[in-house]
């Protein structure tokens, strides 16, 4: 080995080791250790990940872990305790300011890309969805508030509750923003005696809807929220506009107000941020959700400002965390079915999503939010239905 080589090896074994300290001297405000034995400690396999993460941050980390260079018992317990910690604001890697930067100023959910995430996350298999979700195929938060224990019922306690705050009435017509594999909209088809139009940008899920739901008085179609124009006496949008952009917020609230009755109802189901002048987590951005962006609840209040009336607002985030260890132990059971077509890069990298996000609820850093608005305002003002058990009604 001649003397240039052997300087350079040890000048990275240096700088490994010195990566290794200061990493290590993180996660210890965290309570975290690497080659720890509890539960959110992490192990290396791998001497080179603490260099990577301070090279690229959160994206050097969840790739690292999809390529099996890292492990952790229990992901969901390490990130609560990192969050909590608030090391995610000590590790800022310069090579991240680009994405940051470019999500600042850049349109990235047009029309053209909104249908970007319907084709990388929801296309990718309704088998794979059937098995992690309730029966109803509702992928968003659920409602554990009501006394549910099980994540069949704490999800149609979720839907009746917005039916209650829509105050849905038999005859009514309901437009459903984003509609998913359509459990809001049967829901209410079958106990409220509404008619609904959902929209999405996902053909899996407009298919698989349109023959679930035949007989019902459902049409689902497959199309950008942007070009629907026609009245409506009832609006749901419910895990969608997390896709929707700081650029088109006002895009969106101008659409919902033109497609609203007069005397209408307009319910906004969301995960929020609880900060302003945050970027999108790139490792979600690059394997999960393409060009999602998570907003604040200044942002919603000032995207409907002039064009909405808030009635009520309503945050249970923490009931996101039980939703995604439910998801996740279904996901887990089930896996042996799709192993083989998979691969076991896709099952590191889906169980870091839902144990990485449900850590992130847990710790209080996200949350979610039911915002009721009206257009101009309820004479006499807007009174939030209980959360109560109301299953028995449904038998």
């Amino acid at each position: 080995m001649s003397v240039s080589v052997q300087q350079e090896n040890n000048r990275n074994g240096r700088a490994a080791s010195s990566a290794h300290r200061f990493v290590e001297e993180l996660l210890a405000r965290a309570d975290v250790k690497l080659g720890g034995t509890r539960a959110w400690d992490i192990r290396l396999n791998d001497d080179d990940v603490p260099g990577d993460i301070l090279a690229r941050g959160s994206l050097a980390l969840g790739e690292a872990y999809m390529d099996g260079r890292w492990e952790c018992d229990h992901i969901d317990q390490f990130f609560d305790r990192i969050l909590r910690a608030k090391l995610d604001e000590q590790v800022r890697p310069a090579r991240l300011v680009l994405h940051a930067l470019r999500a600042k100023i850049s349109n990235r959910q047009t029309a053209r890309r909104s249908w970007q995430v319907g084709q990388q996350h929801y296309d990718i298999g309704n088998d794979l969805y059937t098995a992690m979700l309730d029966r109803r195929m509702t992928y968003t938060c659920a409602f554990w508030s009501g006394g549910a224990q099980t994540l069949d019922s704490a999800q149609e306690d979720k839907l009746d509750l917005i039916c209650r705050k829509l105050q849905l009435r038999p005859g009514m017509r309901l437009l459903d923003i984003g509609c998913g594999w359509g459990s809001l909209m049967g829901f209410a088809a079958k106990y409220y005696g509404v008619s609904c139009v959902g929209v999405t940008i996902s053909k899996e899920q407009a298919q698989w809807a349109a023959q679930r739901y035949q007989g019902l008085p459902l049409e689902f179609r497959l199309q950008d929220y942007r070009s629907v124009n026609e009245p409506f006496d009832r609006i749901a949008s419910v895990g969608m506009f997390e896709h929707v952009g700081t650029r088109n917020y006002r895009t969106f609230m101008e659409v919902a107000r033109r497609c609203l009755v007069d005397d209408g109802l307009f319910l906004l189901h969301t995960i929020g941020k609880n900060r302003r002048n945050t970027s999108p987590d790139p490792w979600i951005d690059r394997y999960i959700f393409p060009n999602g962006e998570l907003p604040a609840l200044g942002q919603i209040a000032d995207a409907s400002g002039g064009l909405f009336v808030t009635e009520d607002i309503h945050n249970f985030g923490a009931n996101y965390d039980r939703t995604l260890m439910a998801w996740h132990e279904n996901f887990e059971a089930a896996w042996p079915r799709f192993r083989s077509q998979l691969g076991e890069r896709f099952h590191r990298m889906w169980r870091y999503y839902l144990l990485s996000c449900a850590g992130l609820f847990r710790a209080r850093e996200a949350q979610l939010w039911q915002w009721v608005f009206s257009k101009n305002g309820i004479p006499g003002g807007y009174h939030r239905p209980p959360a109560g058990d109301s299953r028995q009604s449904r038998s």
